[in-house]
């Protein structure tokens, strides 16, 4: 039996050393985007993916592992447990086959089975099994079962006695693990997955219309369709069916099970098998099945959540600069918040630009003096209600101006529930609601990442089904992403929020409300060795973390770099070699770039990594993510009425779906590039031609006012 290191490098065709190495660190504590950036050598340079990889490998394994045991002294406790059964356990690699061979030693509530057993019934059994494999010969069932009738037990005729044995050899049928396996295989093969509308929902009144007759091959199943089904069985709109092949899954059980050619005994055993997969085979393989297709659809949507999530996040920012942050509104006005270039907030003010000439007119004045007395860079307005109005209104206001800010449009799904969270109250404890989601929707303009790690990422609608599909598997990815991206972006350790911090390689949350409580009462850190005056963050803490966060205009220019402190010595030796000072290594990339990496290497550190610390100097502090650009959405386009067929229009793709794409093209209702309409060519995934936040032209395809439903294409 292969041991787990051993297994997963099989599995996932890497070296063993490297398998060995990863979950040797893993076990020291040290974090992904830590071993992924800082341990090259010991890695042979796997990312992150093969990282997780082995890491989810490792978990999966042993609590197979711990399965096996609890199974294995289960088994022996009861007496049965064989050598050919315990070669079989230990050598099982997925869980649903060690939970099929545990399946006839399980303890399980009364079955008829186990009534027939009371009864006496097992002997009976035994004899027509025996006579079915030794192809016996028989003259009558109703003498081989006359000796075991029973009144006192309850077995009073002869029909009561077969039925008995019946039930035992259909259980014993339905708990052989080889046969349920090959059932579990023609069923996922040769079913479908079938769905009506029920009758108290008439054509045309319920969202599931297009399942109302509907069918699909198990094995060619769409995520998104399963999980529309499952939801609609849920909430009691369809009824759902796996339907199989029933006669060639029963041919092929009797082609395995009957061996006897007796008139009177295949008959009866034929019963026997067709009892044993209607009653007991098929309800608990379709369980099975159901179960195995939803995790399968969960991965996939999660998958494609995490893909969004990951693109949204690392949006490029339009960067760090006094910007005015509008939350549009009618009614009650627009909040407007004034953040400086280090998002710290300085000023609200309330406007109302549309409700009258005159106080549209006020509202202009009070947008021309922030602009002015705060040398306004950016203009952020958030995209939900009025958010075309006054869009047209500032850009009315901008007209008058000689040095006119950029607008751009932003996204604020989520900003509400942020604004409203504790985290907002304790931010901001004497502001409104809405002026919270201001600030948000400012701060998601200069630094999205920054911004957007405050918020659950269900919150932040780039999803698919995620209320839908498993919870903890969807929060355990998630998660991962976030701190994925925040370690591939840097951290500023002197600006960083608590949020921020936390998603920062080695440090919790606690440690990272100890480093903002230090910088608050010391202030801004001169460099990364501080970190360890902070309370609780220790050398571990510090190994892991330091790499990832950046000081600028510190002691050290290093600081402000992805090269970790324990490379610091090789870089003052190449300076050295340079007979540069170190501050001025920036200054000549080119002759950086020449370094002969060998003449540094040492035990520890390789070429790996060497060529990580001269990309990190020939740019310092560089930021990893894209140029900023934003869309123009086309003026006097605010409504779908105002929409055309054939328009062509700029966008921003707000969600990838396995279907397509929906696009925000400033009409308060996101439009659908389907699939089928991405490329001339076919398209298997939309991930392949777009992505969150990207801006796209778009050709409108036709609108539906009434379900608000906007078609586009990319084909323009």
């Amino acid at each position: 039996m292969l041991q787990i290191p051993q297994q997963i490098a099989q599995e996932l065709e890497l070296n063993l050393s490297q398998v060995e190495n990863v979950l040797q660190l893993l076990q020291e504590g040290a974090t992904i985007p830590f071993i992924a950036r800082y341990r090259k050598e010991r890695t042979g340079s796997l990312d992150e993916v093969q990282l997780r990889e082995i890491a989810d490998s490792s978990v999966y394994l042993s609590e197979l592992e711990a399965r096996k045991k609890t199974i294995l002294e289960s088994i022996e406790s009861q007496g049965k447990l064989t050598e050919d059964l315990k070669g079989k356990i230990e050598n099982c690699q997925q869980k649903m086959e060690l939970e099929d061979l545990y399946l006839p030693y399980k303890p399980k509530r009364r079955t008829r089975a186990t009534i027939a057993k009371e009864k006496g019934l097992e002997p009976l059994a035994q004899l027509l099994q025996d006579l079915n494999t030794s192809q016996g010969s028989v003259s009558s069932l109703e003498e081989l079962a006359q000796p075991y009738l029973n009144s006192e037990k309850g077995v009073e005729t002869v029909e009561e006695a077969l039925k008995g044995a019946s039930d035992i050899i259909a259980e014993q049928i339905a708990e052989t693990a080889t046969l349920r396996t090959q059932v579990r295989e023609q069923m996922i093969k040769t079913g479908a997955f079938v769905s009506q509308i029920k009758k108290d929902y008439p054509e045309g009144t319920t969202k599931y219309e297009m399942y109302r007759n509907y069918s699909a091959p198990v094995s060619k199943m769409a995520a998104h369709n399963l999980l529309a089904l499952f939801r609609g069985e849920e909430e009691k709109v369809l009824k759902l069916d796996l339907d199989g092949d029933r006669d060639k899954i029963l041919e092929n059980l009797e082609s395995q099970i009957l061996r006897t050619r007796n008139r009177a005994l295949r008959p009866w055993f034929q019963e026997a098998i067709e009892d044993s997969f209607n009653r007991l085979m098929k309800p608990s393989l379709t369980s099975d099945i159901r179960a195995e297709c939803k995790l399968a659809a969960d991965i996939e949507s999660i998958q494609t959540f995490e893909t969004n999530l990951r693109e949204l996040l690392l949006s490029p920012p339009a960067g760090m600069k006094p910007t005015l942050a509008i939350d549009p509104g009618f009614r009650t006005g627009c909040k407007v918040a004034v953040l400086d270039e280090t998002a710290k907030f300085l000023e609200y003010q309330a406007i109302f630009p549309h409700q009258g000439e005159r106080q549209k007119q006020e509202a202009a004045k009070v947008m021309i003096r922030l602009i002015e007395k705060y040398n306004i860079e950016l203009i952020a307005i958030g995209n939900g209600t009025a958010s075309r109005e006054t869009d047209q209104f500032v850009t009315d206001v901008l007209k008058t101006l000689e040095r006119k800010p950029i607008k751009v449009m932003v996204n604020e799904s989520g900003a509400s529930i942020y604004s409203a969270s504790d985290l907002a109250r304790e931010e901001f404890p004497d502001l409104d609601v809405t002026v919270r989601g201001a600030i948000s929707i400012g701060r998601r303009l200069q630094d999205p990442l920054a911004e957007l790690v405050k918020l659950d990422p269900k919150s932040i609608g780039v999803g698919q089904y995620q209320h839908d599909v498993n919870q903890k598997l969807l929060k355990k990815q998630l998660d991962e992403t976030v701190e994925s991206c925040v370690n591939y972006v840097g951290v500023d350790l002197n600006t960083a929020s608590i949020q921020l911090l936390s998603f920062v390689s080695g440090i919790t949350p606690t440690i990272a409300k100890n480093v903002v409580k230090f910088r608050d009462e010391n202030g801004a850190f001169k460099n990364r060795r501080q970190l360890l005056k902070v309370p609780k963050l220790g050398p571990k803490a510090f190994e892991q973390a330091a790499g990832f966060l950046r000081i600028r205009e510190g002691d050290n220019p290093l600081d402000n770099t992805a090269v970790h402190p324990e490379s610091y010595g090789i870089v003052q030796q190449m300076v050295k070699d340079l007979k540069l000072p170190l501050a001025q290594i920036s200054e000549i990339a080119d002759r950086v770039g020449k370094i002969d990496l060998q003449k540094y290497r040492t035990e520890a550190i390789g070429l790996p990594t060497l060529k990580d610390i001269i990309n990190e100097l020939q740019k310092p502090g560089r930021d990893p993510r894209a140029k900023f650009e934003y869309a123009t959405f086309r003026e006097g386009i605010n409504e779908i009425t105002d929409l055309k067929e054939g328009m062509i229009l700029e966008g921003v793709v707000s969600n990838v779906v396995n279907f397509g794409a929906f696009v925000d093209i400033g009409v308060h209702q996101d439009g659908l590039i389907h699939i089928s309409q991405m490329a001339d060519h076919f398209v298997s995934d939309p991930k392949d031609i777009v992505k969150v936040g990207q801006v796209v032209k778009v050709r409108v395809l036709e609108v539906n006012e009434q379900l608000k439903r906007i078609g586009l294409s990319l084909r323009v």
